[in-house]
């Protein structure tokens, strides 16, 4: 057929040859594979050792928390600020303790409870790395064991705990056996392991009693006594001390072996060397030297420092022990030991005494001999030269103690409930006067005194004390930067107190307003007979004192003191007639 001029023929091109293939190396297609895998390698040790470097970044690994504050990229010194503060605020919030069932609360200083801040950044230093979230540490936390078992074992009721510990006394020399119980009890380690977990949360830690056995047995017990206990006191045991020799008898020996029992129930025996020594004081005595304090002396009216001397103690212990399980005659050579004095030459220089600062005298009848002088005397004789440290509060109770006949008070009269009668140490009170005011005028905080209930001439109105043993004291405080000796001088009719320290106030004086509501005395008539003593009377007032205080040319202190006097009765002994 023939093609039409306006239809082309449907005649097909030929294809378009595609270009030879290259042949492919053998391995090639392997190393891109590989080329793309060690890509993908590169990537990844990329991201992972930016992430470490994040994670790391800083002393303390990121996600890192200590009570609730994210310590993560911190530096040490950062996160102790931060954790230091935030252990500051919570040092003062107390414990709460659910003991044996019974809710309780202690103080953490009463228990030494505190956050141990170094110790804590160490433990988050050391946590390690985190790539992702969080971990929380514990803070450390210490405190005293001992303290806090003492504190809840005072919070437990009598009977419940049933443990009970096994122990040997001695009642006289002869050995008394304690046997030990299984039962409930206190333990220790508990206790502190739940306190340290729930007190920097403000949780309350659980403690519960728990069955514990003894560790010494009844038969242990058996043994220590039939082994040591008996033989100890069996036969005295003489101490060799260079060329002096002592014994030790079986009383002394009682008192100074001790067996005792740990929070375990484990009973050890032991030489307690102060009973051993107390027991046997006599005999250490032979072969001991105590020690001199420093102190300050007067002599040639300044104060001087006369240097401490060391003493030498007889040094016992381990070898004693060892040699009284042994039968009679029994042996031993000790060695002394230097034991140096409890107060230092420099010590007492630092308290800075070396100018009389105030000095006050009363004057008393009835000649040195009389009962109530030498109750003066004998009381001027034991303050003096006492020491105040800066800050320290004397009392007179307290520094001579009891006063009786023990220590060389006599009778002389006193006031009992608003009566003249004779009583032990009557007169002590013109020396408490004295040394009232003899702190009054150096300056001295007046903590506690009493003025007597009647007036006496022979003291300063308003500005005096009495005082009786033991509830009424005389107590003042050394608010002064600088120690304060206090000197006692007596005579036949007088006694004298003065203050020796570092003078800081230019003057302390005594304004007194007016003498007001006199009341007169009346008569009264007691049964005659040795407790009744008789007086003229004195007419009752009241008055006001105040002490000035001036320093660096300026008043410092006005304090004013009231007394209300009763009239003192004029005693007649015998009836009325």
């Amino acid at each position: 057929m023939k093609s039409s001029p306006e239809t082309p023929s449907a005649v097909a091109e030929p294809a378009a040859e595609e270009p030879d293939a290259v042949p492919e190396p053998a391995g090639s297609r392997a190393k891109v594979r590989w080329l793309v895998a060690g890509g993908v390698v590169v990537v990844l040790a990329s991201a992972m050792a930016a992430s470490g470097v994040y994670a790391m970044a800083g002393d303390i690994p990121r996600g890192t928390e200590v009570l609730g504050i994210d310590l993560g990229g911190k530096s040490r010194a950062e996160a102790a600020v931060l954790v230091g503060a935030e252990a500051a605020t919570r040092s003062t919030r107390p414990v709460r303790i659910n003991v044996d069932g019974r809710e309780v609360t202690l103080q953490a200083t009463a228990v030494g409870l505190m956050i141990d801040v170094p110790a804590t950044i160490d433990a988050a230093v050391g946590s390690g790395p985190r790539l992702f979230g969080s971990r929380r540490l514990p803070p450390v936390v210490r405190l005293d064991e001992k303290k806090l078992e003492g504190a809840l074992r005072k919070q437990i009721p009598g009977g419940r705990i049933s443990k009970k510990k096994p122990g040997i006394a001695f009642a006289g020399v002869a050995p008394v056996a304690a046997y030990p119980q299984a039962g409930l009890d206190l333990d220790r380690g508990v206790a502190a392991d739940s306190v340290r977990a729930a007190w920097p949360v403000g949780d309350v830690a659980v403690v519960p009693l728990v069955e514990r056995t003894p560790v010494t047995t009844k038969a242990q017990v058996d043994e220590l006594i039939a082994g040591l206990a008996k033989p100890a006191v069996a036969a005295p045991v003489t101490v060799t001390v260079g060329a002096v020799k002592f014994q030790l008898t079986p009383a002394a020996i009682a008192k100074g072996l001790v067996f005792r029992s740990d929070a375990d129930g484990r009973l050890t025996p032991a030489i307690d060397a102060v009973k051993l020594r107390a027991a046997a004081a006599r005999e250490f005595a032979k072969a001991e030297t105590p020690a001199q304090q420093a102190k300050i002396s007067l002599a040639g009216g300044a104060p001087k420092i006369v240097a401490s001397t060391p003493g030498k103690v007889v040094e016992l212990g381990d070898e004693l022990l060892a040699v009284l399980p042994k039968p009679a005659p029994r042996t031993i050579t000790a060695t002394l030991k230097d034991t140096p004095a409890s107060g230092t030459d420099a010590e007492l220089a630092r308290l800075g005494i070396k100018e009389r600062v105030s000095t006050f005298t009363t004057y008393f009848t009835g000649g040195a001999k009389s009962p109530r002088s030498q109750n003066i005397i004998t009381i001027a004789k034991a303050v003096d030269g006492a020491i105040v440290k800066p800050g320290q509060t004397f009392s007179l109770n307290g520094h001579t103690g009891e006063r009786g006949y023990h220590n060389g008070y006599k009778d002389a009269p006193v006031i009992v409930n608003g009566v003249l009668e004779p009583g032990v140490a009557g007169g002590a009170s013109q020396f408490t006067t004295t040394l009232f005011n003899a702190a009054y005028y150096a300056g001295l905080q007046d903590v506690e005194h009493k003025p007597h209930s009647f007036y006496f001439s022979r003291y300063p109105a308003v500005i005096e004390s009495t005082i009786f043993y033991p509830t009424l004291d005389l107590k003042f405080k050394n608010t002064t930067p600088y120690g304060i000796l206090i000197d006692t001088a007596t005579t036949g009719r007088s006694v004298t107190v003065s203050m020796w320290g570092t003078r800081i106030y230019d003057s302390v004086k005594t304004v007194y307003g007016p003498r007001r509501n006199h009341t007169s005395p009346p008569t009264v008539h007691r049964e005659d007979g040795p407790k009744c003593l008789t007086s003229s009377g004195l007419p009752g007032f009241t008055q006001d004192a105040w002490r000035v205080i001036r320093k660096d040319g300026r008043e410092v202190e006005r304090k004013k003191f009231t007394w209300r006097y009763d009239p003192e009765p004029r005693f007649v002994c015998g009836e009325e007639e």
